[in-house]
């Protein structure tokens, strides 16, 4: 089977080379990390090693890296002697990651191809490789195996989307899932989902959900900065992590909006789109800045005004200003993203129809009154009604609470994660 596996990710890579050749030679972000990709272990890496124990921890993105900050700072306090590394996927990723943990422990993850991943197992010589959420990769588990290094999943989930796609390949999966020591999932029902894929029943724990325990400044220089330079008493409408054809409908409902007391903080999932998403803006004649300009000599931000975040890694401590906040992705089929980071500030948070990303997360909101759902034809009237409430709305206050009541899975991932460096040692 791994044989097969191989060789379609090899036959995958050499059809799509012209491809990803041509993105490289326009787009500098896609040669990103090549060297590291295809198994060139950074020199950096030996010597923040400097012959300690290695846990290696993949996280895929941005959100996966910020979920894994306090997770990493908590096993290096019940680990003071272990060095942890950390891995990403996406250039955004590797660049919030290396914000936060410097350099020299930061690296790209390697294909999923023996003579990729064996360079980093024979120079990392992990004791644990903690992969988080749902990268599973066969051919890293094979080799991991091969190696007796133990391999556990963290904040481990199964969306709605994926399940099916999941069970059409059980059979497959089932061998892949019980090369695993531990698979730590965010709710009671991932845990169902992973054991009826095919995880060993007894290898499979509700740990909780790493993303509700992340800690986010309200006061950083950027807040401050853009605080500075808003108008006296003004509201402030936060669209978090937006996607295509989610800032047409947001911008066309801002414009329907009184603009006499308020100002909109847009901020694309992804930001390369900032460009087109700004000449949207023009086009509807609306006042927008660019934050990354902006910031270069900052000025007054006039009601009516949006300013676009165009960076990365930023809209987190952002929502403190937030007097309501939408989250992105929800409008439109992309499963949504993680609505704590707003409602942990109090702040109201409106999410459309589109969720399943985060379902037992949204569904616990809801139940709790904790977010306000919309869809594509309330949302205007949603937003129009929470910016006229008070700011400390119960809403908002309903949200924190949520957000305070479920913490706790990072103790728990973290001893069931030295249990295991513990288990695996004898």
């Amino acid at each position: 089977m791994m044989l097969l596996y191989s060789l379609a990710v090899t036959v995958t890579l050499v059809l799509s080379a012209p491809v990803w050749g041509w993105r490289m030679l326009r787009q500098g972000r896609y040669r990103q990390g090549l060297q590291q990709r295809l198994g060139d272990v950074p020199l950096r890496l030996r010597d923040f090693i400097q012959g300690r124990p290695v846990i290696w921890l993949h996280a895929v993105s941005v959100g996966e890296t910020l979920a894994a900050t306090r997770l990493i700072a908590e096993l290096e306090a019940a680990l003071p002697g272990h060095a942890i590394v950390l891995s990403t996927t996406t250039p955004t990723g590797q660049q919030v990651a290396r914000e936060r943990f410097g350099v020299d422990r930061v690296f790209f993850y390697p294909l999923d191809l023996a003579f990729a991943i064996r360079p980093y197992l024979r120079a990392l010589q992990p004791k644990l490789v903690i992969l988080m959420e749902s990268e599973l990769w066969p051919r890293m588990l094979v080799e991991c195996e091969r190696s007796a290094v133990p391999v556990a999943v963290v904040n481990a989930r199964v969306s709605d989307r994926s399940l099916p796609r999941y069970m059409q390949l059980r059979v497959l999966w089932r061998p892949l899932l019980g090369k695993l020591s531990l698979l730590l999932s965010q709710s009671e029902e991932d845990a169902r989902r992973w054991r009826k894929i095919g995880a060993p029943a007894d290898r499979v724990v509700a740990a909780g959900n790493l993303k509700y325990d992340i800690r986010i400044a309200a006061e950083t220089p950027l807040t401050v900065l853009v605080r500075k330079h808003l108008p006296a008493q003004c509201r402030i409408l936060i669209c978090g992590s937006t996607h295509d054809d989610e800032e047409s409908l947001l911008l066309n409902c801002w414009k329907s909006l009184p603009q006499t007391d308020r100002v909109m903080i847009l901020a694309p999932r992804h930001p390369e789109r900032a460009e087109a998403v700004e000449q949207i803006a023009k086009d509807q004649r609306l006042t927008i800045f660019r934050l990354s300009r902006w910031r270069i000599a900052p000025g007054p931000i006039p009601l009516g005004a949006i300013l676009l975040v165009d960076t990365v890694g930023e809209l987190s401590s952002l929502y403190a200003l937030a007097s309501v906040a939408f989250i992105g992705g929800s409008l439109v089929p992309h499963g949504g993203q993680n609505p704590l980071e707003a409602a942990r500030f109090a702040v109201p948070v409106v999410m459309g129809p589109s969720y399943e990303n985060f379902r037992g997360m949204v569904d616990a909101m809801a139940t709790a009154q904790a977010i306000r759902l919309v869809t594509r034809e309330t949302i205007c009237d949603t937003l129009q009604a929470l910016l006229k409430a008070p700011q400390d709305s119960a809403l908002g206050e309903r949200g924190r609470a949520f957000a305070a009541s479920m913490t706790g899975a990072t103790e728990r991932t973290v001893t069931a994660l030295v249990e295991l460096l513990n288990r695996s040692a004898q």
